[in-house]
């Protein structure tokens, strides 16, 4: 079979959910169930502790117990049931609960994905990562024009049946045939090779994983409320999901170009760069709260993100063994995608109260010290070449 086109499909299916899921979600819960910008903070925070503890541990466990295939079926179908759950939820304590469910299943689906295409990458039946991972993108934009279309015509409230629908088809689309190798139990592993704490101290991987948590981090206000700051700068309605997307456009053109043009550059040099441009992208949109200012900051997103993303993908796939990938992924996932955005969500949340610009350029809080650290990095990795060459 085509790994490649089967590693795309499965990205693009998946992030369409995810181009509904991030930057409308806690829009719906506020314009649909009632409740309060604080209120959905918060609760879009705890499911972010849900979901760290279910990437950190019960995915790498479970991934030592079953196949890839296996996780990403259980993982989808739980995603299903959860969504169905929100339509009799309207009070604080019943969303809560129901998204505390959600995160537990759905986010475990990223980690999954990217630990699929990373087995594939070492056994060499994938050639080109960002080549498959652009397909994520471009279903994350498809997702988001499409939905843009279907809010302006009939309100919010298709956004809950827009995600069901799209995981539908994710979940159907993982019953046909995989890689063999991700239909195959895992070997058994040695249980001092993926102890947490050993693998910090493995090669600079704490430095490493500082550096992403922090870069992630960064973008806790805008996947939060940049729905929300543009309808608070009066942006058109049937604009909003374009501009949006935007963002994902120019992930799209570096997941496509990164391999031929960046896949000499070190580790280090890459989380400098992404650091540096979310830096910048965070500063444009806090002084200049314009409709066409926020367009041009969402080209950063190349940087901020895709490019910081490249740069651990490209640290794991040559420093981490197959066996220990798993471990790794759940460990990304819950400490940069999970935990670290889950505090600077509430401290943004806490800051769009005050001012809705406040809560982007906050999140230098967390740009600038990335790239501090992730300069050091490159200087350890630059004194490593010239030992190997002395």
């Amino acid at each position: 079979m085509n790994t490649q086109r089967w590693m795309s499909k499965q990205f693009f299916s998946f992030f369409m959910t995810w181009g509904i899921f991030l930057p409308y979600w806690t829009g719906w819960m506020i314009h649909t169930k009632g409740i309060t910008v604080t209120q959905a903070s918060i609760i879009m925070s705890f499911g972010l502790v849900i979901r760290g503890l279910s990437t950190l541990v019960a995915f790498p466990y479970l991934s030592g117990k079953f196949s890839s295939k296996t996780i990403l079926n259980g993982a989808g179908i739980g995603t299903l049931l959860a969504i169905l759950c929100y339509i009799p939820a309207s009070s604080f304590t019943s969303l809560l609960i129901v998204t505390l469910v959600l995160h537990f299943f759905y986010p475990t689906l990223m980690p999954a994905l990217d630990s699929a295409a990373g087995v594939l990458l070492q056994s060499k039946q994938l050639k080109h990562y960002g080549r498959s991972r652009q397909w994520g993108s471009i279903g994350f934009v498809a997702a988001g024009m499409i939905l843009t279309v279907f809010t302006g015509l009939f309100g919010d409230e298709v956004i809950l049946w827009a995600l069901f629908l799209g995981t539908l088809v994710f979940v159907c689309l993982g019953f046909n045939r995989a890689p063999q190798v991700l239909s195959e139990k895992p070997q058994k592993r040695q249980p001092e090779k993926v102890g947490l704490l050993k693998l910090l101290t493995f090669k600079h991987f704490g430095m490493v994983l500082v550096i992403v948590i922090l870069l992630q981090a960064a973008h806790a206000s805008y996947y939060s409320y940049g729905y929300l700051f543009l309808q608070e700068i009066d942006t058109s309605h049937y604009l909003i999901g374009l501009i949006l997307n935007i963002a994902v456009i120019a992930e799209i053109i570096f997941f496509s170009l990164s391999d031929r043009l960046f896949h000499r550059f070190s580790v280090g040099s890459l989380l400098a760069l992404s650091a540096l441009g979310s830096t910048v992208r965070w500063i444009l949109v806090f002084f200049f709260p314009t409709v066409i200012v926020f367009c041009m900051a969402q080209t950063l997103h190349a940087f901020s993100f895709a490019m910081g993303h490249y740069a651990f993908m490209k640290y794991l796939t040559k420093n981490v063994p197959q066996e220990q990938i798993p471990t790794v992924q759940g460990m990304y996932s819950a400490f940069a995608l999970s935990w670290g955005t889950a505090v600077f969500t509430i401290f943004g949340g806490y800051l769009f109260d005050i001012e809705p610009r406040y809560a982007f350029i906050g999140m230098i809080a967390c740009s600038i010290p990335s790239m501090l650290l992730a300069l050091f990095y490159r200087k350890l990795e630059v004194r490593k070449e010239v030992l190997l060459s002395a």
